[in-house]
């Protein structure tokens, strides 16, 4: 059972991903949100700051990797999943700044309990002892 008071942003600059995705967390209970870019994002952020943020980190303009860098200064209480084609694992890839990292074709399941986990989390605990490597 999903918290259908979470607010999700959804970035991707590929129009069927963002798609499938606004569906799925949509379904799953969640109240979602969708952009093509991280300007885009910013400036949705700012209306509306979302509980989590799912971003790919290879898009045109602001990439994610710079978005993600943006937001963990400016809004450290948003939650932070990182997706990829181009990165293989479970692990965060190097520089990046997020609670976790989707392989995107991996399989909805595992975004969807990764979704479910990363929510989960309370950033107020979060010290430079216990947060992930990427987040340092």
């Amino acid at each position: 059972m999903s918290d259908t008071s979470l607010n999700v942003l959804v970035v991707d600059d590929d129009a069927m991903i963002r798609m499938s995705l606004l569906q799925t967390l949509t379904h799953a209970g969640y109240n979602v949100r969708s952009v093509d870019g991280g300007y885009a994002a910013l400036s949705e952020i700012n209306r509306e700051t979302p509980d989590l943020l799912l971003s790919d980190l290879n898009m045109p303009g602001l990439s994610g990797f710079e978005l993600l860098s943006v937001v963990r200064q400016r809004f450290p209480a948003i939650q932070v999943i990182a997706m990829s084609g181009a990165y293989f694992g479970d692990n965060v890839p190097p520089g990046v700044f997020a609670d976790a990292y989707y392989e995107k074709g991996r399989g909805v399941g595992s975004l969807m309990q990764m979704v479910a986990d990363v929510a989960g989390c309370d950033r107020s605990l979060d010290t430079p002892d216990n947060r992930h490597p990427a987040d340092a």
